[in-house]
C-alpha cells in the first residue's frame, strides 16, 4: 500500500486513477507520494519514505530538485496538461490589450442616464476613446516554443497573424519563422508573448536592452512568470512609450496600479478542464514509477521508460557511482538477481536512478553504502 499526500486540492477527476494500491494520507511525514500545486515546498523536510513528488502544472519553482535529488526523490510536472487553458487566456489578454477592453469596461461602468443625454447617446459620443486594433495581420514574436508556445503560434496563425519565434533550443517549428537571435525576432514583432521557465539563465532576461530591440509600442504578454522580466526597466518602457501596454498574470507589489499594466489573478491554468488533465496526468506519473519503475516527465532526473512491467523488476536509488548500470549489474549478480535488462536515468545534481529486469521473481538485498534505496517491484 502507497499513502499519498495532497499539499493542495487536487481534481477528484485524478484522485480517482489511483487504484486501491494507494491510500490518501494526512500526515506528510508518512508519505511515499505527494501530489502538489503551488503549495511552497522549499522549506519543508523531508521523511526517508518519501520516493516522489508530482507537481499538477508545469512550474516547478516552488520545490526544491536539488535537495530532493539528493534524498532520491523523483520530481515530476506535467508539461502540456495546461497548455490549452492558458493559450486561452493568453489569446483573450492579446485582445483585451489591443481593443482597450479593460478601460472600456472600466469607463461602460460609469455610465448613467443624465438631463443631457440617455446612455445610448453617451456610448456613441464617448466611445472613440477607447478605439484600438485588431489583431489580424499583426506579426506575433512568441519567446519559448515549448508545448504551450506552439499551440499559441497555430492559433493565432490561424486567426490571421504572422508568427515569429525564438527558443534558445529549437530551429524548427511548423508555421513559424524562428531566429536565433532574440533580439532580431523581437525587433519583428508587434505584439510579443512570454513562455519559457523561471531559472538562473531565464532571470530578468527582459531588460532594458532587450526592450530596446523591440519595436515602439509594442504589446507584451507575460503568463509565464513575473521572474523574467525586470520590472523596473518594464515600468520606464511603459512610461516613455516603447511598450504600449504589458499583459502580466502575476500580480506583485511593484506592478499592481501601474499605467499601462493589465493584471490577471495568476488564472492561466484555472480551468477545470486544466486541472482534470494535470492532476490525471499527475497520477499516471506517480503509478508509472511506483509500479513499473519508470521515470517520464521529470526535472530532477533524466527519462527512463521500460514500458508496462510483466514480470519482475528491480528500482535502486545510488550515489557515488562513475558507471551506475556496471555496478549495480555487479552488485545484482553477487545477490544472484537474474537480470534480462538494465538502464540507469542520471540527476544532474548526483545520484543516479538504475532500473534492472528480471528473467524471474525473487528477493534482493543489497547491502552497499553506494545504495540509498532498493525496491522490488513484482
Amino acid at each position: 500500500m502507497y499513502k499519498i499526500a495532497k499539499l493542495n486540492k487536487i481534481s477528484p477527476v485524478g484522485l480517482a486513477r489511483l487504484t486501491d494500491d494507494y491510500q490518501i494520507t494526512e500526515n506528510v511525514d508518512e508519505a511515499n507520494g505527494i501530489l502538489v500545486r503551488s503549495a511552497d515546498m522549499l522549506s519543508m523536510e523531508f521523511s526517508d519514505d518519501l520516493m516522489a513528488v508530482a507537481r499538477a502544472g508545469a512550474g516547478v519553482n516552488n520545490i526544491p530538485l536539488e535537495r530532493c535529488a539528493q534524498k532520491g526523490i523523483v520530481v515530476f510536472n506535467t508539461p502540456g496538461a495546461n497548455a490549452n487553458a492558458v493559450k486561452e487566456l493568453v489569446i483573450c489578454g492579446m485582445l483585451m490589450a489591443m481593443r482597450n477592453v479593460p478601460a472600456g469596461i472600466e469607463w461602460a461602468k460609469g455610465l448613467a442616464p443624465n438631463d443631457e443625454m440617455d446612455v445610448a447617446k453617451q456610448v456613441e459620443k464617448g466611445k472613440s476613446k477607447y478605439a484600438g486594433h485588431e489583431i489580424y495581420g499583426k506579426t506575433l514574436g512568441v519567446v519559448g516554443l515549448g508545448a504551450i508556445g506552439r499551440k499559441i503560434a497555430e492559433a493565432c496563425s490561424a486567426l490571421g497573424m504572422d508568427i515569429v519565434g525564438y527558443d534558445p533550443f529549437v530551429t524548427e517549428c511548423e508555421g513559424v519563422k524562428v531566429y536565433t537571435d532574440l533580439k532580431e525576432m523581437l525587433a519583428e514583432a508587434d505584439i510579443v508573448t512570454l513562455h519559457l521557465p523561471a531559472n538562473d539563465a531565464t532571470k530578468k532576461m527582459i531588460n532594458a536592452d532587450v526592450i530596446s530591440a523591440m519595436k515602439d509600442g509594442v504589446l507584451l504578454l507575460n503568463f509565464s512568470r513575473d521572474k523574467l522580466v525586470n520590472e523596473d526597466d518594464l515600468l520606464a518602457a511603459l512610461e516613455s512609450g516603447k511598450v504600449s501596454q504589458y499583459v502580466c498574470d502575476f500580480p506583485n507589489d511593484h506592478m499592481v496600479g501601474k499605467p499601462g499594466v493589465i493584471l490577471t489573478p495568476h488564472l492561466g491554468a484555472s480551468s477545470a478542464e486544466a486541472e482534470d488533465n494535470c492532476a490525471e496526468m499527475a497520477v499516471k506519473e506517480i503509478r508509472d514509477y511506483f509500479e513499473d519503475g519508470n521515470i517520464i516527465n521529470s526535472v530532477n532526473f533524466a527519462k527512463l521508460d521500460m514500458g508496462q512491467r510483466t514480470g519482475c523488476r528491480v528500482a535502486l536509488m545510488v550515489k557515488d557511482m562513475e558507471n551506475p548500470v556496471a555496478e549495480v549489474m555487479d552488485l545484482l549478480s553477487a545477490a544472484k538477481a537474474p537480470v534480462t535488462k538494465c538502464m540507469a536515468s542520471q540527476s544532474k545534481f548526483g545520484p543516479a536512478y538504475v532500473l534492472a529486469e528480471l528473467s524471474e521473481a525473487c528477493d534482493v538485498e543489497i547491502n552497499d553504502p553506494k545504495v540509498m534505496s532498493v525496491r522490488v517491484l513484482k
